[in-house]
């Protein structure tokens, strides 16, 4: 039997070979409690983004304040929300996901350009488990909360996804194809591992 919790969201999930009753699953469970609250309590607390908080866009500072006006605006460092706050973070959430749009696409036009391949379209997601996925077909798909990294990170990840046009796999000859279009990529593989599910904890929902 294990037991693993998500660096994502937290989720603890227990793993149980067939024949184990369900009665010894959970005193297995039981007997690491004090394993899971003390991972548990190492997690990022949720936070629902409202005025008063900063979030970094692509690697540059702002300060989310609350508007005057009916829709979101933008500037001085500042985002300005309309009101009410529940509608204010409907506005942010697709202002960000705008920017995520516009940054990860002109990021994997320019190393698509660079590798001579072309990609058949790009989605966004609210993804848990990977920051991007490259298709058979070519479909590139990123998780759009890459606009709250720095933006090197996104970069790499880019062209990642993009390097798997080439090299569907992730052998030698794929990790030389990443080289040769970002270049040392070691940083930013070990922000996402160590910050990346940090960007999860922020929420927009009422």
């Amino acid at each position: 039997m294990t037991l693993r919790i998500s660096r994502v969201d937290g989720g603890v999930t227990l793993t149980v070979p067939r024949g184990v009753s369900e009665r010894d699953a959970l005193a297995f469970a039981a007997e690491k409690r004090d394993w899971v609250i003390g991972h548990l309590s190492k997690q990022a607390t949720p936070e629902r983004v409202g005025p008063g908080q900063r979030l970094d866009v692509c690697g540059q500072p702002f300060e989310v304040v609350q508007g005057t006006g009916r829709r979101l605006s933008v500037s001085d460092g500042r985002i300005s929300l309309p009101a009410p706050v529940e509608t204010g973070r409907i506005h942010l959430l697709a202002w960000l996901k705008e920017q995520a749009r516009a940054e990860l696409t002109r990021a994997s036009d320019h190393y698509a350009c660079r590798l001579g391949r072309r990609y058949t379209r790009l989605t966004l997601r609210d993804t848990r488990s990977r920051w991007g996925s490259c298709s058979s077909a070519g479909a590139l798909m990123y998780s759009w909360r890459l606009i709250l990294a720095p933006k090197p990170v996104l970069e790499y990840v880019a062209a990642h996804e993009v390097a798997h046009l080439q090299e569907m796999n992730h052998s030698a000859d794929f990790w030389r194809v990443v080289d040769q279009l970002y270049g040392p990529h070691r940083e930013a593989r070990d922000w996402l591992r160590h910050e990346g599910p940090k960007l999860h904890r922020f929420r927009f929902d009422a």
